[in-house]
């Protein structure tokens, strides 16, 4: 009953008509298992998002952003950056939402701000980071166009045609599992500013498109929302450290 209401919501989402953000050329590969119109949807919030009057408790004015997404196999389905963002944050976008894909489910819902403490030395998750390298194919940034791409099968990464799955692990602010009918159907990763205006992004992305309903988490009122160690402290159990004294929980 479950996998037959996850089907019919996301078949409702695709049927939508959400306007395309991508560029001519782009296409829509059937190896990735979201519609195109739910990505679009989600993707399409970044604008917005970064643009924010609080600016996500930020470094930059509007935030620069790289934005990425997976399904639940873990295959890559978009891309998208918005400003100077850094070249460098390509990368971990993709592998934040790669981790918040990998380690959410159907009972428990964990962002990668949830897991910087349990990773550190002494934490009961340390070692995490060492458990799905990502694959360098996908540091090719000259194989997207320059702002928004969804994954094609004339993508030539992981040796092969279509998407694949980049792997990659990241335990601070920015990656949010993305649920349908209580389902994970994937992965949002945010890179491009201090870890924690990239978790009140994505965050945010994810409340703004409606894929925000998780079953339970560890952070502040049973969510998966960040959790703050008090300044000065060391972050324990499922904390993050503050970055800035503007930080904000979204």
């Amino acid at each position: 009953m479950k996998k037959r209401a996850l089907l019919i919501g996301l078949g409702m989402l695709a049927t939508q008509p959400f306007a395309t953000a991508a560029m001519a050329g782009d296409q829509w590969s059937s190896q990735c298992d979201i519609p195109e119109a739910v990505i679009t949807k989600i993707q399409s919030q970044l604008k917005t998002v970064v643009n924010l009057p609080d600016h996500n408790g930020g470094i930059f004015a509007p935030n620069r952003m790289w934005s990425a997404i997976v399904d639940r196999k873990g295959q890559f389905c978009s891309i998208i950056s918005i400003g100077d963002a850094w070249p460098g944050s390509r990368a971990i976008a993709i592998a934040k939402a790669e981790t918040a894909n990998d380690f959410s489910n159907d009972g428990l819902s964990l962002s990668t701000a949830n897991l910087y403490a349990p990773t550190q030395p002494g934490g009961s998750l340390y070692g995490l980071n060492n458990s799905n390298p990502f694959n360098p194919d996908y540091l090719a940034q000259n194989s997207l166009s320059p702002n928004y791409h969804i994954a094609s099968n004339s993508d030539n990464w992981g040796g092969g045609n279509g998407p694949k799955v980049p792997g990659g692990i990241i335990t601070f602010g920015g990656g949010v599992a993305l649920y349908v009918g209580g389902k994970v159907i994937g992965g949002l990763g945010v890179s491009g500013d201090s870890s924690c205006a990239d978790h009140a992004i994505a965050y945010r992305m994810r409340k703004a498109a409606g894929f925000d309903k998780i079953p339970s988490g560890v952070g502040p009122g049973g969510t998966d929302n960040i959790l703050y160690a008090a300044a000065g402290t060391t972050p324990t159990g499922f904390q993050h450290p503050h970055c800035f004294p503007q930080d904000i929980t979204p």
